[in-house]
């Protein structure tokens, strides 16, 4: 399961920046998962970011570098892909972890 160590540090340090102490890091999608409050929030993987954004995924579709999440041949709401071009800058990083992080506190927890 190879995922990009620098993005994952980068994910890691944006969360301690906003002081969160219940996060969780799980192996999945391929990548590494940070788990916010028990809900999935963002994760890093081979070269982009998948975040967990809620209904304001349908505008950032139409942005450079981001797409959605197909899992089973099903397009997945709430979910985007991030890719390097749309995360170059700090802030433009740091937009998308404040995006899923502000959709954590709407989102439902998986069921076990």
């Amino acid at each position: 399961m190879a995922y990009d160590e620098k993005l994952a540090d980068r994910i890691r340090e944006a969360l301690v920046e906003h002081g969160l102490t219940d996060v969780e890091e799980k192996k999945m999608f391929r990548g590494i998962c940070f788990m916010v409050n028990g809900k999935m929030c963002v994760c890093a993987s081979a070269d982009e970011m998948l975040c967990r954004i809620g209904p304001e995924y349908k505008e950032a579709l139409e942005l450079n570098g981001v797409r959605g999440m197909i899992r089973n041949g099903k397009a997945l709401k709430d979910f985007v892909f991030v890719g390097a071009d749309a995360m170059k800058t700090k802030q433009q990083f740091d937009s998308w972890i404040r995006k899923a992080l502000a959709f954590n506190k709407f989102a439902k927890a998986t069921k076990k």
